[in-house]
């Protein structure tokens, strides 16, 4: 007799106010105008992370958002520090490393597409242990999220990941964790399988189509859960067709949102705070979904990791559309709103 699939765990409930987001933040440099780096002459200085980001859009949302990480005494280290701050997130737990340096990576534009470059090896975060899991940044927060990414720094950042997901009671109510796949910080090591190990035991997983496909080829999103079938709620991201969201028995597909795109750089962040917003709001799956979308939408308007949200009028637009109306809406700059019912110039 084959083996029974685990169930997944009880999904969370909603509430949840205060929000941990652990992991690595760079400083960013990428050529102004837009262009290939061996001709640039000047590059814009910026701030890139997956997880100060996730925070970033949760504070946006209204929740309490904490970045907890390391950075280099220096320049870069100060920028990263100020610069998520002023996004509205508790920095107050971001140790500053005297020895170790702050991650740098530079962006450009090549013909095949945008293309990155890590300058991260023995970083001031890659020294992050689980020791941090204990301060009371974490130790008093309903919520952690991670990324795929910080197991990838060290055998000490995968410890404090594997340590965040164990069971246990020093264990977070609610775990999110996004895979954030980065072939190239995993040369050498079986990322797949280290992955799915981590994935599996959180409470909430997010995902893009594009990366299963590539780490666990698995071709569409109900592959991804017979793959993943224990965390209680699992997101499938699948760029601009839409994202899916399997919680228990339900299974919900929400279209994305037509956007304007300047560049897609950080949208996968956005769309995971945007669908914690709405879980922490208390809304339902489509809603979530929604949320998600609408929060991606800020990201792939902006050329930095992160950007402005919409305005609070036209979020709740979006969210109270009927599904004509969401399949219509085009999301242009300045929050304009193209689709009909959902024109937010009239204030009916």
């Amino acid at each position: 007799m084959p083996a029974r699939a685990p169930s997944p765990r009880p999904a969370p409930p909603a509430g949840y106010r205060v929000v941990a987001c652990v992991g690595e933040t760079m400083a960013v440099l990428a050529p102004t105008p837009p262009g290939p780096l061996e001709t640039a002459k000047l590059l814009a200085l910026d701030v890139g992370g997956a997880e100060s980001n996730v925070a970033q859009y949760l504070a946006g949302h209204g929740i309490t958002a904490r970045w907890v990480s390391r950075v280099g005494d220096d320049p870069f280290g100060r920028m990263i520090r100020r610069r998520v701050a002023a996004g509205g997130v508790d920095v107050s737990a971001v140790e500053v490393d005297p020895e170790r340096p702050t991650g740098v990576y530079f962006k450009h534009r090549e013909p095949a597409g945008n293309a990155v470059h890590y300058y991260r090896r023995g970083s001031a975060a890659s020294a992050m242990t689980a020791a941090v899991l204990d301060g009371p940044a974490v130790g008093t927060a309903d919520a952690v999220h991670l990324s795929g990414i910080t197991p990838a720094l060290s055998p000490s950042c995968h410890e404090l990941v594997a340590t965040a997901l164990r069971p246990g009671p020093g264990r977070r109510p609610l775990v999110s964790f996004d895979l954030n796949w980065r072939p190239a910080l995993w040369r050498g090591i079986d990322g797949a399988t280290l992955l799915r190990e981590l994935a599996s035991q959180a409470d909430i997983v997010f995902v893009g189509q594009d990366e299963a496909a590539a780490v666990w080829g698995c071709p569409d999103p109900h592959a991804v859960r017979a793959l993943l079938p224990e965390p209680a709620v699992l997101v499938i991201k699948d760029a601009e067709r839409g994202a899916t969201a399997f919680r228990g028995a339900e299974v919900v597909t929400v279209p994305a949102l037509a956007v304007e795109v300047v560049d897609v750089v950080g949208a996968g962040d956005a769309f995971a705070a945007g669908f914690l917003a709405g879980l922490f709001a208390g809304h339902d799956l489509v809603g979530q979904l929604r949320l998600g979308h609408v929060t991606a939408a800020a990201a792939l308007r902006a050329t930095a990791d992160h950007g402005p949200l919409l305005d609070p009028s036209t979020v709740d637009h979006l969210l109270a559309a009927d599904d004509e109306a969401w399949v219509a809406a085009i999301i242009g700059g300045r929050d304009s709103v193209a689709g009909g019912a959902l024109a937010t110039s009239d204030p009916e």
